[in-house]
């Protein structure tokens, strides 16, 4: 379990191989250069169960190494535990929110918040579209706007 002073963050989409590993490591990688990585549990995870144990997508991978982001994640499925031990859930478009949602109902100690990411995008992106069926371009798209957001989510919470 995370030390006490830990503050936590999980990142959710559909299939946690897109765009959730893609802030994940965002998020990781701007925590470690403001050298605060080890104030913060950190992960991402899915709404479905459709990639469980996979990689993340290739062409997100191809990306975040063109901007020097490790990024190493197994894609993983939601649990009822990651809604009582992280503090923020943040998500990535209305479905996977509302999805989150319905999964919190049940869960009795309820801690994270569970929001947008989006809605820390200081260019008011709130929606930050799937780019599984697109191209190279939508993936380096999603790593902009998971970058914007990130950064404003950190800098609230630091």
């Amino acid at each position: 379990m995370a030390g006490a002073g830990t503050k936590s963050v999980l990142f959710v989409c559909l299939g946690n191989i897109c765009r959730s590993p893609i802030a994940e490591a965002v998020f990781r990688k701007m925590a470690t250069d403001a050298g605060v990585v080890d104030q913060w549990r950190i992960d991402s995870a899915a709404t479905s169960t459709y990639e469980i144990g996979n990689p993340p997508d290739h062409r997100g991978q191809a990306c975040m190494e063109r901007h020097g982001v490790p990024m190493r994640h197994v894609a993983r499925q939601v649990t009822k535990d990651d809604f009582m031990s992280f503090e923020y859930i943040l998500c990535m478009d209305e479905s996977n929110l509302s999805d989150l949602n319905r999964k919190a109902k049940p869960v009795k100690n309820l801690r994270a918040k569970i929001e947008l990411l989006g809605s820390y995008d200081p260019e008011k992106q709130l929606i930050i579209n799937d780019p599984y069926y697109g191209r190279d371009e939508d993936f380096e798209k999603v790593h902009q706007q998971c970058a914007r957001c990130c950064r404003a989510f950190l800098e609230s919470n630091s």
